[in-house]
């Protein structure tokens, strides 16, 4: 979701270094850690001492659902979307529930049928779960599903759970480095459903 069906970096960038200030943590070189994982992940990773990962993780929640200043849909996603059958796609974020709504919100994005969010797993990405769980919603195997991803925490738990990666590239400066096709946004993407059921992507 954050990074390749909207952008939120800036509004996420917010709080997060205002986080990392009240920690006595650099945020030029922390800050860019943080994308792709659950805050939780991310907290109890750094190992602070005295630091309840849990109760952290849950403000910064609040402070991201408080501040959605920027936060708008990437170029040609809705449309895209909107070209989905409701059945055949799913949302894997990082992110809360609560804020994975408000974002999509703040965005103009209807959330979909099948959305599986930080509190649907023990072990965020780039561990697979998460892929695995929204396949097996959508009542297909991970092998057969095409991810959508920007981060490398994300692409990693794409390819652990044997899924085909398309990394898009809207919310970041410069390219990944990364063997998988990437595009910009999806002004140039459009899906077909064939008579087989099969979605194929065709660059136009």
């Amino acid at each position: 979701m954050d990074g390749t069906l909207l952008t939120s970096i800036a509004a996420a960038e917010r709080v997060w270094t205002r986080w990392a200030l009240r920690h006595g943590l650099d945020p030029a070189t922390f800050v860019p850690t943080i994308h792709g994982a659950r805050a939780i992940d991310t907290i109890a990773g750094l190992g602070l001492p005295g630091v309840d990962a849990q109760a952290e993780a849950e403000g910064i929640t609040r402070d991201e659902i408080a501040d959605v200043e920027g936060v708008a849909p990437i170029a040609g996603a809705a449309a895209f979307i909107a070209g989905l059958p409701a059945t055949r796609w799913a949302v894997v974020t990082s992110a809360p529930r609560a804020l994975a709504l408000r974002r999509m919100q703040a965005a103009g994005l209807a959330p979909p049928a099948v959305l599986v969010t930080a509190e649907d797993v023990v072990q965020g990405k780039p561990d697979p779960a998460g892929y695995r769980l929204a396949a097996a919603r959508l009542g297909v195997a991970a092998e057969d599903c095409l991810v959508f991803e920007d981060a490398p925490a994300g692409i990693a738990a794409a390819e652990a759970a044997g899924a085909d990666v398309l990394v898009i590239q809207a919310a970041h400066a410069h390219p990944l480095e990364t063997p998988h096709r990437q595009v910009r946004d999806y002004l140039a993407l459009q899906a077909r459903v064939t008579p087989d059921g099969l979605q194929l992507l065709d660059a136009g």
